[in-house]
Order: C-alpha cells, then structure tokens, then sequence
C-alpha cells in the first residue's frame, strides 16, 4: 500500500511529538529543577507499605478520571488553543495542600489532581480537533495516564510510546465498543475494571516518583506546589505529543505515521 509523504509541516509537527513523548521522566525533570536533593532519590525504592498505599492511590485515582470522562468542556472550537496554564494553577493549589502530609496527602490529593489532569488531557485533544464528548476520544484521554514517557529501561520509541499503545490497543477497542453501546452508565464492566487496572499500573510510576521526590526531607507545601506543577506539564506533554500523532493518523493513516515516526528526529519542545 503506498502512503503519501507528509507535508514539511505535519512532519515538524511529528517531530516535535516525539520530541514530547520521549521527554524525561518526572524524576529527572523534578531533579532539574528543585536540585541535588531530588537526583539523591533516584534509582531508591519506597517500603512495601508506602508502595500498597501508592497502587491503591494510583488506581482509585484513575478510577476517579474514568469516572469523569463525561467532562463539561466549554464548547470552544475544536482546534483553538488549550489552556493549559489555567489547569496546572489548580494542580499547583492541590500540591501544595497535600505536601503538608506527606504520603496520606498524597493518597488523598492524587484522585483530585487527576481528575484535574484528565480536563486538561481533554482540552489539549479538542485543541487536536477531536471531540472530547466523542467516546473513543474519552478513553484516548484516559489512555494519556498510561504514557509515562521514555526511561532508561526503554530501546528506543519502538519501546515506549507505541509499545504502550499496543499494549492496551485491544482493551481500548473492547471499552470502546462496551461504551459506545451502553454507555457510562455501565463502567463498572469487566473490560473496563481490566482497562483501568492496566492504565493503573502504568500510572503509578510517574505517581511513585512523585512519591519519592516529595520524600525528600526539605521538600514541604512549596515544592508539593512545584512537584504538582513538573506532574500537571507531563501529562500535558504526554496529551499533546499524543493528540498530534492521532491527527496524524487521521490524515495519513496509522502506518505511515508509525513509519515516519520512528524515521524522525526530535525537534525540541
């Protein structure tokens, strides 16, 4: 089957979501800016007691945004630009309110900035041209928790962003078609607890970094406030490479982007 090439525009649009997508994790971006007292977290691990309070947490937390996929966005035009700003200033409040309690606050903070997160993921797929009322866009959204981005355990884009997006294809498709015939209202499905548990799993890596850089002993409210802000611009990088790549294939199919995606350099973002 032959594809036709894409413009030099979608091209540096492909380049620049991959360039999102392969981004560092949040760890090494919370090291960036916080300092040396963060990078002493790396490669540590939390007792078993703190991860079962993580697990829990991830997933009532991404339990809470499927929950919520039936978001009230503003009926703005698809393709305007998302406000991403507006999102992160909540998120930044919740972070700070729950640095005061450490690993509790956490567990409790985490389904809200989630929930928070998931409008923001919507806003930047409406901005993409999709529709987040759309059922197959909704479990897209919710798919973005899943995309942690790339770490050193990774070979290259083949393992990271696709091989995630393979790895719950068929699940998504099965929630996808149980949604679209019986609705939100029967989210309490079978596929769908397995989709939420897979998403669940992927999620709590960045959460248990979050976790550990919040572990630090200088880290209080304040760095709560700027950990919520580096979790918040993630995600929305994760959406935002995320959403291009399925405008992509919209246009070009899914093969050809897969192609060139993995042909591509990385442009900055």
């Amino acid at each position: 089957m032959t594809h036709k090439p894409l413009t030099a525009k979608d091209l540096a649009d492909l380049q620049r979501a991959k360039a999102l997508l392969e981004n560092p994790g949040l760890l090494i971006q919370a090291a960036n800016l916080l300092g040396s007292p963060i990078e002493s977290m790396i490669g540590k691990r939390l007792p078993k007691r703190a991860t079962d309070v993580l697990e829990k947490a991830a997933t009532s937390a991404v339990t809470t945004a499927f929950n919520g996929a039936a978001l009230t966005m503003r009926k703005d035009q698809a393709g305007s630009p998302a406000r991403n700003w507006a999102h992160k200033v909540v998120a930044v409040g919740a972070g700070a309110a729950g640095g005061f309690f450490g690993l509790a606050g956490l567990a409790a903070e985490l389904p809200f900035t989630t929930a928070t997160m998931l409008r923001s993921i919507a806003d930047i797929a409406r901005s993409q041209g999709e529709s987040p009322h759309d059922i197959a866009t909704r479990v897209e959204c919710i798919v973005v928790l899943a995309l942690g981005g790339s770490s050193t355990s990774d070979d290259g884009a083949e393992s990271g962003y696709f091989a995630t997006r393979v790895a719950l294809a068929q699940q998504v498709s099965v929630v996808s078609r149980h949604l679209a015939t019986h609705g939100l209202s029967r989210k309490g499905s079978p596929a769908v607890l397995r989709l939420i548990q897979s998403i669940a799993n992927r999620f709590l890596v960045p959460v248990t970094q979050k976790a550990l850089a919040e572990a630090v002993p200088i880290v209080g409210a304040a760095s709560g406030a700027a950990l919520n802000w580096i979790f918040m611009a993630h995600f929305q990088r994760m959406a935002e490479g995320h959403f291009i790549v399925r405008r992509l294939e919209r246009t070009y199919g899914a093969a050809a982007v897969k192609k060139a995606y993995g042909e591509a350099g990385a442009s900055a973002a």
